[in-house]
């Protein structure tokens, strides 16, 4: 789950960590009433979503008087702002951030996550901030440092001033860093969370040291023990098909294709995917309808995947064990019915009470295409999209 910028920063401050000066406004009256709380002209306004490339699309500004305020707030608030990482749609702004402004010395990159590979969290800073993290490692890798923490002992206090030493910075700002960064793993480890970057970490020319840009992605696996953080959750930046499986307690991720996939179990909707792209064919979505669904749930999860307008046809490949093969079927009448599905359905079931399952679609007077394995259903998914 990601944070919005001014979500983020909240956190930041809670945990002692500098932050500019700001507000967030959700019009562009209050907009200007928080520039002008600010003390100055200058202001940088942020629009808030969750994406990346928000400077490049026009949605973050340095306003340089206060009559520039109401009509850049104006011309984003309730407007959908597409970058390069939310493209072709892009998301809705419901909320800018007003900052003050600060003389910038050097701009640094600092972040925290976890290496899988490693089952640990590592400390990744480099001296070339502003830029993304994967220019860095392509064009400077050398400027990129690494400090692995231990599970057991945490982030050591020689590593956090190795990290300090390589971004150059020297005096008391050594000082100051390896407290930023200690209270940055703290804040990752209490929160539960999968990502914390700062870019930029600036020095200013006074040689302070204040986060001015933030992310934070937490674990959905333990939102359960994150209430406060969990409640800050913004549906609208989501996909509407991915907000109501989770509703409905299902594993949804919307993709690009046009073969709606409905799967029982992550592994073989997995290889549900693989087989209808090795036959020529593009899903349209990752979709885990779990061991244990019902009737109910598997009819959501029909609808959910047909909402996408993309979806010319489905493959429902379910293998029965704890999910019954007749549970199923009822689910795919039902929704079928319900939903008045205009695209051809294709599907494999195997399993525990498979035959009746079986008996119950082919008697159901619907026009659903039964297959007799997995192959063959993914070759009638592709054909029934290019016929």
């Amino acid at each position: 789950m990601n944070l919005h910028e001014y979500q983020a920063k909240q956190l930041l401050h809670d945990y002692g960590i500098p932050i500019p000066r700001g507000e967030v406004a959700d019009s562009p009256l209050a907009a200007l009433a928080v520039a002008k709380s600010l003390g100055g002209e200058m202001c940088v306004a942020k629009a808030q979503i969750h994406a990346g490339g928000r400077g490049k699309a026009g949605g973050v500004k340095v306003l340089k008087s206060l009559a520039e305020v109401e009509p850049f707030a104006g011309s984003l608030l309730g407007k959908r702002l597409v970058t390069v990482q939310n493209a072709p749609d892009g998301q809705l702004v419901n909320r800018l951030l007003i900052e003050e402004t600060l003389p910038i010395a050097r701009e640094l990159y600092l972040s925290l996550l976890v290496d899988r590979s490693l089952e640990r969290v590592v400390v990744v800073a480099s001296s070339a901030g502003g830029m993304e993290i994967e220019d860095i490692a392509h064009h400077n890798p050398e400027k990129i440092l690494r400090e692995t923490c231990d599970p057991l002992l945490g982030l050591m206090d020689f590593q956090a001033r190795n990290i300090a030493f390589g971004l150059g910075l020297s005096g008391e700002q050594i000082a100051a860093f390896s407290k930023l960064l200690k209270g940055l793993y703290r804040l990752f480890k209490e929160s539960d969370l999968s990502l914390l970057e700062i870019n930029p970490l600036i020095v200013t020319t006074e040689g302070l040291l204040v986060a001015l840009d933030c992310k934070i992605s937490v674990d959905d696996n333990a939102l359960y023990r994150q209430k406060n953080l969990a409640a800050q959750r913004d549906w609208s930046q989501e996909d509407v098909k991915e907000a109501n499986a989770h509703e409905a307690g299902l594993n949804y991720i919307a993709l690009n294709g046009n073969i709606g996939c409905m799967v029982n179990g992550a592994g073989l909707a997995m290889a549900t995917m693989d087989i209808i792209k090795l036959h020529g064919g593009q899903p349209a979505n990752f979709l885990d309808v779990g061991g244990g669904a019902s009737a109910e749930t598997v009819s959501k999860a029909f609808k959910i995947i047909l909402a996408d307008p993309n979806v010319k046809s489905v493959l429902v490949n379910i293998f029965g064990g704890i999910m019954r093969c007749d549970i199923i079927a009822e689910g795919i009448i039902t929704a079928v019915k319900e939903v008045g599905v205009q695209v051809p359905v294709i599907v494999r079931l195997e399993g525990t009470n498979v035959d009746l399952g079986r008996k119950m679609l082919s008697e159901s007077g619907l026009a659903i295409i039964s297959a007799d394995g997995l192959t063959d259903a993914a070759k009638r998914a592709v054909a029934s999209v290019t016929a």
